[in-house]
């Protein structure tokens, strides 16, 4: 069966005219924004991540890249702190021995959490002794040594008030696990404090 002819007086419509007929849809491909890949470095540290670098706590990998430094070209890791409005780039070659970290994995936590339930250990030494090495557990960044400090200086109902410096590292500590928590449950600090708190007093 023979195709149809075109009405009399219209002509079919040639290549260029499809895509003339097509201009404005190509022209608005070429300008929509190509997507931007994720970087990623070699140990696994990606863009848009949470992190947590010791001495600062929960961080955000903002970029990945190399940049040139007193003539030398490193890849660095920029990882933005909001709260303290800090950015900290850490060059890619350093970042595990710097102690930077992936967030805890949800076991990791809970296994923090179990830490809480413990009995506290306070050492019969000096009071700055013991600030000293509960300084060094939260500057660790781990949290299960963050949970100790947390669990040995948390003050039950009843029992003795806290004095300013020992109230000061308790408050960083659980600072530290409610940053991480909050991050890890994606919610704000304060929500995941809340959180920690209620924790708390199910102990007590």
């Amino acid at each position: 069966m023979s195709k149809a002819a075109a009405p009399e007086g219209t002509a079919r419509p040639s290549a260029a005219d499809k895509v003339a007929d097509r201009a404005p849809e190509i022209a608005a491909e070429a300008k929509a924004p190509a997507r931007k890949a994720k970087k990623i470095d070699a140990d696994g540290f990606a863009e848009g991540d949470h992190v947590v670098y010791p001495t600062h706590g929960v961080g955000k990998v903002d970029r990945i890249a190399i940049e040139e430094i007193a003539g030398h070209r490193l890849e660095l890791i920029h990882i933005t702190f909001e709260e303290n409005r800090m950015t900290l780039r850490v060059p890619v070659a350093k970042a595990k021995s710097a102690g930077l970290r992936k967030l805890a994995t949800r076991k990791m936590f809970d296994e923090a959490l179990a830490v809480l339930k413990g009995r506290a250990r306070v050492k019969r030494t000096m009071w700055s002794r013991r600030a000293q090495e509960y300084e060094a557990k939260i500057n660790s960044g781990d949290p299960l040594a963050i949970a100790e400090v947390v669990r040995d200086l948390h003050r039950n109902a009843g029992q003795p008030d806290q004095s300013f410096s020992e109230r000061q590292i308790y408050e960083a500590a659980m600072d530290r696990l409610a940053s991480e928590l909050g991050a890890l449950d994606k919610i704000d600090k304060a929500a995941a404090a809340a959180k920690l708190a209620a924790y708390l007093k199910t102990l007590t």
